[in-house]
């Protein structure tokens, strides 16, 4: 009893080991209650927050960024190279006789025709042809830029009748990365889109929903999961000539630490996951130690993207070099309300997810050390008894 009542008296001295940080002690660093100051935003996980971090940070998609574009072919852009033949009724007034302004001179039914030398569309979209002038002919159809050029030389030539056609080498788009073959695709007037391309480069070497798609159009690069372009048609879009299609294999992960059933790295896939959905695959919370009150996912986020979720913060003592913002969320799972904003609450990549132990299990602790301690004492005094 004296060795018990001695214990006793130290329990309150004694530093009982843990996994990690006491949830009053990651209180303090988002108070700055320690030598090095306030280093973290602590936010908690409700409804508000979960859908003001959703509006903040949707990615952006090939539809939105580059539109679903037109076929190869359909329409004229710039670079372009056209054959235009111009052809005039009897008597002919223009063209019967400037084949010196041609490449070629046919008469056909009675009409005179001149096939113009071929043109090539300039950066502007505009093409010059004789007596017609400068023709803008960017996004027409060929048949469009004909009847243009109709327009142009009607009270100038007899009864003008024009044919447009495009000329030159066929473009093609590069398939590149986690495919069966990487390739350049040629386009052609049936219009090949973005799963064309994979499909013809045989397809991705790794699962889909492990899989993220790149297009590189004209300096800039928007990467999507590869089951969201299949799910939404509008994203996938008509490729352009010198388009870059990149297949990448990026599995994402997230970190779990503390009172859970499985301290790992868990992988998800690249479309992401929900706060609950990580729960469920790490197994929850451990009912002997878990203080469900005391569920962290610790995160750097963009100084942009908290910005628009907290408008007004004073971010600058925390947003470092890189631009990110330290933020620590937590989700009290004593309140029934979190478990419906942990469905919106997206896990992304690189986050840890941490889970205090509950004061009953460092009390737990410091008894089965005691019992460790006693139970070698009363022993002995049984035995000598």
């Amino acid at each position: 009893m004296g060795m018990s009542t001695a214990l006793a008296g130290c329990a309150g001295n004694i530093a009982m080991g843990g996994d990690g940080p006491s949830l009053g002690r990651i209180k303090k660093v988002a108070r700055g209650d320690h030598i090095n100051g306030r280093t973290a935003l602590l936010l908690g996980i409700n409804s508000q927050i979960a859908k003001k971090l959703a509006a903040a940070t949707v990615p952006e998609s090939f539809g939105t960024t580059f539109g679903e574009g037109h076929p190869y072919g359909s329409v004229i852009g710039p670079g372009d190279v056209l054959q235009v033949s111009i052809f005039e009724a009897p008597p002919a007034v223009l063209f019967a006789f400037s084949a010196s302004l041609t490449s070629a001179a046919a008469t056909t039914g009675g009409q005179h025709g001149v096939a113009l030398p071929e043109i090539e569309v300039d950066q502007q979209g505009r093409i010059a042809v004789p007596f017609a002038g400068n023709i803008q002919v960017l996004g027409l159809t060929p048949q469009q830029a004909a009847a243009q050029i109709v327009a142009r030389l009607k009270g100038k030539a007899h009864n003008p009748q024009v044919l447009v056609s495009r000329r030159g080498e066929a473009s093609a788009v590069t398939v590149v990365g986690q495919v069966r073959a990487s390739m350049r695709m040629p386009l052609t007037s049936r219009g090949e889109r973005v799963l064309d391309a994979i499909a013809a480069a045989g397809g991705p070497s790794e699962p889909v929903d492990k899989v993220s798609l790149e297009v590189t159009r004209e300096g800039r690069t928007i990467q999507m999961p590869m089951n969201q372009v299949i799910s939404s048609p509008k994203d996938n879009i008509y490729l352009r000539p010198g388009d870059v299609l990149t297949v990448s294999y990026q599995p994402r992960s997230f970190t779990v630490l503390g009172a859970t059933g499985r301290n790992d790295e868990i992988k998800f896939e690249a479309r992401g996951i929900t706060l609950a959905q990580a729960l469920g695959r790490i197994g929850g919370l451990r009912d002997d130690r878990a203080n469900p009150g005391g569920l962290f996912v610790f995160r750097l986020e963009d100084a942009q993207t908290m910005a628009a979720v907290l408008p007004g913060a004073d971010l600058s003592g925390l947003t470092d070099a890189s631009g990110k913002v330290p933020v620590i969320y937590r989700a009290d799972l004593r309140d029934p309300a979190t478990f419906f904003a942990a469905q919106h609450f997206m896990v992304q990549d690189q986050d840890i997810v941490y889970v205090t132990n509950a004061p009953v299990a460092d009390l737990q602790k410091f008894v089965n050390i005691i019992g460790a301690a006693i139970y070698p004492l009363v022993t002995v005094q049984a035995a000598g008894l």
